[in-house]
């Protein structure tokens, strides 16, 4: 038996040259516009939870005092690419 998923319509206003673009991918790949904008809104959103997670663990490393100086940090990319790179700071 498959279980049905709830959904809800959301509107928004986007740009005509976006629009055009989401009709155009839809024919191209033979979905629908809803399930383009589906997927794009699923990638993004992802995207920014992702980001979020991020942020959090490196403000949890600050807090934690686990940071590199920046000096350390610019000297060793000055360093990339010439005869002698330094290690990578730790």
């Amino acid at each position: 038996m498959a279980s049905t998923v709830k959904t809800r319509s959301v509107t928004a206003h986007v740009p005509v040259q976006l629009a055009e673009k989401v009709d155009l991918l839809a024919e191209r790949l033979e979905r629908s516009k809803n399930w383009i904008v589906k997927q794009a809104l699923i990638a993004w959103i992802d995207q920014e939870e992702e980001r979020s997670r991020l942020t959090r663990e490196a403000l949890a490393d600050v807090d934690a005092d686990r940071v590199i100086d920046h000096q350390a940090v610019q000297a060793w990319a000055d360093s990339l690419g010439t005869d002698t790179p330094l290690p990578v700071p730790r």
